[in-house]
């Protein structure tokens, strides 16, 4: 593993910490947008955005949606946008499948939770970045994460992989992850860590913890399996070109 430095430690209540690293190259095969695409690349944390109280709430809100299903392997996911969630080895459409029963499981508090998370976050990302907030649009995939230490049964569940957000996704710029438990307490393994060449910087999920990222290959990354317990978070992620955005989910 060569050098491991941990960003974040999980007894570390951070203001904001914030690392820039030099930009990849990856921006320049896609369409710039000027005071958007970046042009200063690093990655953040802070434990002074969302409170753990309020990262309570929105674990709740991931625990009764995933409750509806589940993956049959370690890792399941739920995105209130599309409605993508796992069952079994396969995904449902949430909306589609338990129809006006959605009502009984969320309600209009949860989703203006979330909505008032997704802009906090994406107001801290741009200061951090020295861009516009709203030139950034949230974009797909932007989902809820249950881990556990479940064998993996389709690739879905092998989560543990090397990966470039912009790579895998092509219309992420920034990523941002909001951590929904602690590490140590709620789960064991499951650090988040940025592969840099000769070392790896760590960051320890805690409860309302926001780590946050420009989405190239300056931040190769993975996750750490999961070795007991269980671990949530939430992606949520921004794109500076209009034609990929989307709206924030809504209870139909």
């Amino acid at each position: 593993d060569g050098v491991t430095e941990v960003l974040a430690h999980r007894r570390d209540s951070l203001q904001d910490k914030f690392v820039e690293v030099p930009c990849s190259e990856d921006y320049d095969s896609h369409k710039r947008f000027e005071g958007c695409t970046p042009r200063k690349c690093g990655r953040g944390v802070t434990d002074a955005v969302i409170t753990r109280e309020e990262a309570e709430r929105i674990r709740r809100i991931a625990e009764r949606g995933l409750s509806l299903g589940g993956s049959d392997g370690g890792a399941s996911i739920l995105d209130l946008h599309s409605g993508a969630l796992s069952l079994g080895k396969h995904f449902v459409n949430l909306y589609r499948y338990f129809g006006d029963k959605i009502q009984d499981i969320f309600t209009e508090e949860d989703f203006a939770l979330y909505r008032d998370v997704r802009q906090r976050i994406q107001q801290r990302i741009a200061q951090a970045f020295g861009i516009s907030s709203a030139s950034m649009y949230l974009t797909k995939p932007t989902f809820f994460s249950r881990i556990n230490n479940t064998e993996a049964k389709t690739t879905h569940d092998e989560y543990w992989h090397p990966h470039v957000d912009k790579v895998t996704y092509g219309s992420f710029d920034y990523t941002s992850l909001l951590y929904l438990s602690d590490y140590t307490e709620d789960f064991g393994g499951g650090r988040f860590v940025f592969l840099d060449t000769g070392s790896n910087k760590t960051i320890e999920p805690r409860a309302g913890r926001v780590s946050f990222f420009t989405s190239g290959s300056e931040n190769l990354h993975r996750v750490e399996k999961v070795h007991w317990g269980t671990r949530y978070a939430i992606t949520i992620s921004f794109t500076c070109n209009p034609d990929h955005g989307i709206g924030d989910p809504v209870l139909t």
